[in-house]
């Protein structure tokens, strides 16, 4: 579809689902589960998502991240196609107008979208984290809220924050397990997302994190960010009650594959950047087959807790 045309909400929706086939096949499978309307409402989400993160590192569907030369100008015009499609006017960019209409269609707060954006703003800087609550901060503004924006695709109350929470949790454990697997093509973008104060207290040399002597080190890392992963996503998997019997599903079904991840990269220690993670097509059967026991039994499974406090604290 090219750009500037104005397209009807199902050629949008196609236009998001071929999306989806390409950059993610998990949240594809997962995204499955969801009854038509939200299925829909999550792939033209996604496909936002999706371009956005294309636009800000050069890339297509994903794929290796480049090195960009106009940060600045790719982060404007996320913000300004955003801004016109949160305004409720056609874009005629196929992704930014999947936004209108899922915005729209569900009331989403637009502060999610912006918080999303300021995400990239964090990555056109060069930034990097210093602390473990720095890496939180990251990881909210580029997954966690995303969890909440789908939270409200499924039909949450924006109001409802105890569920948001659980939400948010979800998207940090996806990214704390994206970060682990993906240090070394981080690297090779110029990227690195570990805390400088664990870098230091792990004692490596300036930029040399990847280098063969200190793979051992790496996995030490690599396997505390598969554990607070683990950890993020045990409290996401309390907020599964409130939702409709499908979102459960798909939400369960995605949190057991997205672990894998986190769980593969740290089993496999200091060879974990040898090859990509990660998890088959029979994995993947596996732990839908499993979420959708954990759906069926999920009030029980998943009672009301109190959400860990040592977790991050989700701006309001």
């Amino acid at each position: 579809m090219r750009s500037g045309a104005v397209a009807s909400r199902s050629a949008t929706v196609a236009a998001a689902q071929r999306s989806i086939a390409l950059g993610s096949k998990s949240f594809a499978a997962a995204s499955r589960l969801f009854d038509r309307e939200t299925r829909e409402r999550a792939w033209l989400l996604y496909a936002w998502c999706r371009a956005c993160d294309d636009i800000a590192d050069g890339q297509n569907h994903g794929g290796d991240l480049t090195r960009v030369t106009d940060p600045q100008a790719r982060l404007a015009e996320i913000t300004a196609k955003t801004e016109t499609a949160l305004a409720g006017e056609v874009v005629g960019d196929p992704p930014f107008d999947a936004l209108r209409i899922v915005a729209a269609e569900t009331n989403m707060p637009r502060r999610f979208a912006r918080d999303l954006i300021a995400g990239f703003a964090l990555d056109a800087e060069d930034w990097r984290p210093r602390s473990e609550g720095d890496l939180y901060r990251y990881c909210y503004h580029v997954a966690g809220v995303v969890g909440c924006m789908m939270a409200v695709v499924m039909g949450v109350s924006p109001d409802d924050d105890a569920t948001l929470d659980r939400a948010c949790d979800l998207g940090m454990a996806f990214q704390l397990a994206n970060i682990a697997r993906d240090i070394e093509e981080d690297d090779r973008g110029g990227r690195c997302y570990l805390p400088v104060e664990w870098l230091v207290e792990m004692d490596f040399p300036p930029g040399q994190h990847m280098k063969p002597p200190f793979r051992k080190r790496l996995a030490v890392l690599s396997r505390r960010l598969a554990d607070r992963a683990a950890a993020f996503e045990e409290s996401a998997r309390h907020g599964a009650p409130a939702l409709p019997f499908r979102s459960a599903w798909a939400v369960l079904s995605a949190a057991a594959i997205y672990g894998a991840i986190g769980q593969k990269v740290a089993e496999r220690g200091e060879h974990a950047w040898d090859h990509r993670v990660t998890t088959s097509t029979g994995e993947k059967v596996r732990f839908i087959l499993r979420g959708l026991i954990e759906a069926r039994t999920r009030v029980v499974r998943y009672p009301p807790t109190e959400r860990p406090a040592t977790l991050w604290q989700r701006p309001r």
